[in-house]
């Protein structure tokens, strides 16, 4: 059975991060249910001229124009925030892992506390008591002490503390490289082979 993946783009700066990933993973035959928050939306449309709302066709006429190219047999499904009649808010629902990329604050807090008032809060939620992968790609910077705590308790539970830090070692030229060095990192943690940054110390992709 295909991997299926859940994908949550939130209102933190960074959306270039969500997109990243589902071109990374929409290359390869998986099963991806995105949800994108409200907030999301509006920095989509901010950031990289995205302003159809859910809908799934028109989101996927906006990825290709991102040049993201779609495997055969992956398959995309895109649901709204308040929609909890859909996979992912249920623990019957078996999948491999749920990145939010980027995670705003907002986000983080709701989850550290246990608040489910979305469906990607509840998803994440799930994920903690399911003990299913959760990674959270935290974007703000300076941390308050709140931030820092709700990261500890989210890590306490379970989930996967990731601020998108990109590395320099492999000497990247481009933003999209830089990215993609912070996207690599996520597929490895959903044990998803990556061709975006060789291992430190090995010359070929294993």
């Amino acid at each position: 059975m295909k991997k299926r993946i859940i994908v949550a783009i939130c209102g933190a700066s960074g959306s270039i991060y969500g997109i990243r990933l589902l071109k990374a993973l929409l290359k390869i035959p998986l099963n991806i249910y995105l949800v994108i928050s409200a907030s999301g939306y509006r920095v989509l449309e901010h950031e990289a001229g995205y302003n159809a709302g859910c809908n799934l066709a028109s989101f996927i006429s906006f990825l290709k124009k991102e040049g993201i190219c779609f495997h055969k047999d992956a398959v995309l499904n895109v649901y709204e925030q308040e929609d909890f009649f859909t996979p992912p808010a249920s623990g019957s629902f078996v999948h491999d892992g749920m990145v939010i990329a980027p995670c705003s604050m907002g986000t983080l807090g709701s989850i550290a506390s246990g608040i489910s008032d979305n469906l990607i809060k509840r998803a994440a939620d799930v994920c903690l008591k399911e003990k299913r992968p959760l990674i959270l790609l935290t974007r703000e910077t300076p941390l308050s002490l709140i931030h820092i705590k709700n990261m500890y308790k989210a890590a306490e539970s379970g989930a996967i503390i990731m601020p998108p830090c990109p590395g320099f070692y492999f000497k990247p030229g481009s933003v999209e490289e830089l990215i993609d060095s912070v996207i690599a990192r996520v597929l490895d943690h959903l044990n998803i082979k990556q061709t975006l940054v060789k291992e430190w110390g090995i010359n070929d992709f294993v």
